[in-house]
């Protein structure tokens, strides 16, 4: 991968940003402005894992980590981690999806507006079953549904039977497929169409690649229409789904036909990794982990005529804070080594820092500490910040000594059933016993202009192609989490004792 031509590629959405950050408070969250510009630029094509856009974006952070000073911390003294994927797509051409009624009539299911599934290897070509609703979909709800294709409320609920159990109990009950109904009343993060597109990615390394019986996602406009043009009431069902209230089973008067068309690939995706050697050799071996992930979308389903998902926020802007910390230190050392991971492939299922937790380089071992940046949106001021870990480690000590001064409220996860802690790229890290935290910009439920902003973050443009430049940032906000990262990177780089897990932790290693 050569790096001088990400740099050459880049260097023209850095001028055009120029502009755009004049209403930054300071040198460094304009120069952050920039930068994030220069990876969410389309000539960055989204930064699909696996694609020339995405090499492009690694070759230009490889090139800003090496001009601030940064060592190379990859593979055979290379800023690159490489990894190989398998993957699996079904596209739009030759795919189908119907509910064919008994009295002669069909309702189309549009593929990746109304309907998607995620794809497997050895998966079907086509089904054509009977239709059923069981409702919560627990194993005591599979009756009657040997060959037919499940339809279960999509619950995110923690008590209630999640994605995983209603697809394990539909196998076991001889269902064909599973089909899962949007909740809409799951409003902390609203169900939103369209998808990007239908893909899974897997590591080639040999391993038995996943199979199991199609499993796919309805939404609910499209299941409440079905559901009445076969003598039910729609609406009712989704409003008892989203109370946790109890539901009838029923059979639908029709079968459900798909026809399912598959593509598969294989390709490589590097990890870009550097280092900011340490100045005691006492603590050589216990490096600080700074990670953010490069990947996005890439191209997909189009949004308001834009098929381009840029992925500015996610989690380019995280990568750029990467670069301009490290510009901001340019050589200048700490205690510990600090390692600066932008990974890839984190949308595909955190498979660049499971790669980077489960294989360390020479010079990237194994850290005593992660701090990740995702999910990070200053879209309103930063007087609350939730912390995703808190309370698992003394990092989360470490975090409220160092923004309490500042003036910023730390919060635990407000919203557990989100499972935002498994979600992003610290959690990998976590399960290999590596106490590590994550953040969020908090707000009140008073604070009814921030509620509105990350709302419609969440409703317009949290993986959709609008995730762009154009997105009202408050730059203050970012300005004030830049000066709280920059010092707990300090503050656990240069502490005496690395950080420990507490004995509490419901995450914390446990003895064989």
């Amino acid at each position: 991968m050569a790096i001088g031509r990400g740099f050459a590629v880049a260097a023209a959405a850095l001028a055009l940003s120029a502009c755009a950050a004049s209403d930054a408070p300071d040198a460094v969250t304009a120069a952050w402005w920039r930068t994030t510009a220069a990876l969410s630029g389309d000539d960055m094509e989204g930064r699909d894992t696996g694609s020339a856009g995405y090499d492009r974006a690694a070759a230009y952070v490889a090139h800003r980590f090496a001009s601030a000073g940064l060592r190379p911390a990859g593979d055979a003294g290379t800023y690159f981690q490489r990894i190989n994927f398998d993957d699996i797509e079904v596209v739009g051409e030759g795919t189908s999806f119907s509910v064919n009624f008994a009295n002669g009539s069909t309702r189309a299911l549009r593929f990746l507006h109304d309907i998607s599934v995620t794809p497997t290897w050895g998966m079907p070509a086509r089904i054509e079953a009977p239709f059923v609703y069981r409702g919560y979909c627990a194993p005591a709800d599979m009756t009657n549904v040997r060959g037919a294709v499940v339809v279960c409320f999509g619950t995110r609920r923690a008590g209630q039977t999640l994605a995983a159990a209603q697809l394990e109990a539909a196998t076991a009950a001889g269902a064909v497929a599973v089909i899962r109904v949007d909740d809409m009343g799951f409003t902390i993060e609203p169900p939103r169409w369209p998808l990007a597109y239908a893909r899974s990615v897997v590591l080639a390394d040999g391993s038995t690649k996943p199979r199991s019986i199609p499993s796919l996602r309805l939404n609910a406009a499209a299941f409440s229409e079905i559901a009445n043009a076969s003598g039910q009431d729609g609406a009712d069902i989704l409003a008892r789904g989203a109370q946790g209230d109890a539901m009838a089973p029923f059979d639908f008067p029709a079968r459900f036909e798909a026809r399912f068309a598959t593509r598969e690939r294989s390709y490589s995706s590097a990890n870009v990794l550097a280092v900011l050697p340490g100045t005691d050799p006492a603590l050589a071996n216990e490096p600080v982990l700074l990670i953010a992930h490069l990947d996005g979308y890439g191209y997909g389903t189009p949004v308001d005529g834009d098929n381009l998902y840029n992925g500015a926020l996610d989690d380019a802007a995280y990568v750029a804070t990467l670069i301009r910390f490290a510009d901001e230190r340019h050589g200048r050392r700490f205690r510990r080594p600090v390692i600066f991971a932008a990974v890839t492939a984190e949308e595909k299922g955190l498979w660049g820092s499971r790669w980077l937790a489960a294989h360390p380089t020479a010079a990237a071992p194994t850290p005593v500490a992660v701090l990740n940046m995702d999910q990070l949106r200053p879209l309103y001021p930063l007087r609350i910040l939730t912390t995703l870990a808190l309370d698992d480690s003394t990092l989360g000590q470490t975090v409220r000594d160092v923004a309490g001064p500042m003036g910023i409220a730390v919060r635990g996860d407000q919203e557990p059933e989100r499972n935002l802690l498994r979600r992003t790229d610290h959690w990998p890290f976590m399960q290999r016993g590596v106490p590590a935290v994550s953040f969020l910009f908090g707000f009140d439920a008073s604070d009814t202009t921030a509620a509105a902003a990350y709302r419609d973050w969440y409703e317009n443009r949290y993986h959709a192609p609008q995730d762009d430049m154009s997105t009202p940032i408050d730059f203050q906000a970012q300005a004030d989490f830049h000066r709280f990262y920059f010092a707990l990177v300090e503050a656990v780089a240069n502490a005496d004792a690395k950080p420990e897990w507490l004995v509490a932790s419901p995450n914390r290693p446990r003895a064989n």
